[in-house]
């Protein structure tokens, strides 16, 4: 996936819309969107729309935010929406990897019971929106097998620390935002999946929306998430791999793999190593999931 649109689950025209904005994932939201007296309707809302879109025939993938775990609701969500097999649950405010392991155990139980193909769901967690959780991203790594995508957050993060802003005045991220930002590669990097880029708030920041995706493409970021239909269409062109990349990354393989008792290589007068022939896996690796 290159992009992945959130929706307020309990919003049947704001969920309609998401189907024609492009946006490889869809998000449908329990948490933050839906105020406390419509959780209800969300979860419900959700698992209709889960029910009328079947995994096999699916266009885009389906996506569930439940609340935290702290909150007390995150079984009621699950179990509420897993009938529908969703393609991935979204977990917030990750504290430890006994979080990710027991969600992961309610999925195997709900899986059973409502007929969906054991291991099916996948995990995608927003690995910083509380302290304790930027400290323990680590324990990420072969936390379950279910785990697919690492996340990163600032506002939550904020919040939770009790600061009055996460930047500084020229703008940039103050320091523990920028090591949060960091981590998250380096525990998605650790834990063998994909690192996905948090929101750009500003919906109407168009400019400010591709510089952000683009220097989090070039960080490491392989996607992004999206609050606003409108920004799907940049963050796909942004991560989407081009025919050139590709056809180098196949180029370099190949080298490679014709020879395979060498540790450098010669192409193009350019000097390749391993880290080089790692990297043109991955994109070719997403390149095929993105065609």
């Amino acid at each position: 996936m290159r992009s992945m649109l959130f929706l307020p689950a309990d919003s049947e025209k704001k969920i309609g819309k998401g189907e024609s904005s492009g946006a490889d994932g869809l998000i449908l939201d329990l948490e933050d969107s839906v105020a406390l007296s419509r959780k209800a309707v969300a979860r419900s809302l959700a698992n209709d729309y889960l029910a009328a879109h079947p995994r096999e025939t699916r266009r885009q993938k389906l996506m569930v935010r439940v609340n935290p775990l702290e909150g007390g609701m995150t079984l009621t969500d699950l179990a509420a929406v897993v009938s529908g097999a969703p393609d991935y649950i979204v977990l917030p405010k990750y504290r430890t990897r006994e979080d990710v392991i027991r969600v992961d155990h309610y999925l195997s139980a709900l899986e059973v019971r409502e007929g969906v193909p054991p291991g099916f769901i996948k995990l995608l967690v927003i690995g910083t929106e509380t302290g304790q959780g930027v400290l323990n991203l680590a324990g990420l790594t072969n936390c379950s097998e279910r785990l697919a995508y690492i996340s990163w957050g600032e506002y939550d993060l904020s919040a939770d620390i009790g600061a009055e802003t996460h930047l500084l005045p020229d703008g940039q991220w103050d320091d523990l935002f920028r090591t949060a930002r960091a981590l998250c590669l380096a525990a998605a990097a650790s834990a063998g999946v994909e690192a996905c880029n948090t929101v750009h708030t500003d919906f109407k920041d168009a400019d400010g929306l591709e510089r952000a995706a683009r220097a989090a493409r070039t960080a490491g970021f392989t996607c992004m998430m999206a609050i606003h239909p409108n920004q799907v269409e940049t963050i796909n062109q942004v991560f989407s791999i081009d025919e050139k990349t590709i056809a180098w990354s196949k180029r370099v393989v190949d080298m490679f793999e014709a020879n395979p008792e060498l540790g450098v290589v010669g192409l193009d007068g350019v000097m390749l190593d391993k880290p080089h022939y790692t990297q043109a896996q991955r994109i070719l690796a997403r390149a095929a999931h993105q065609a």
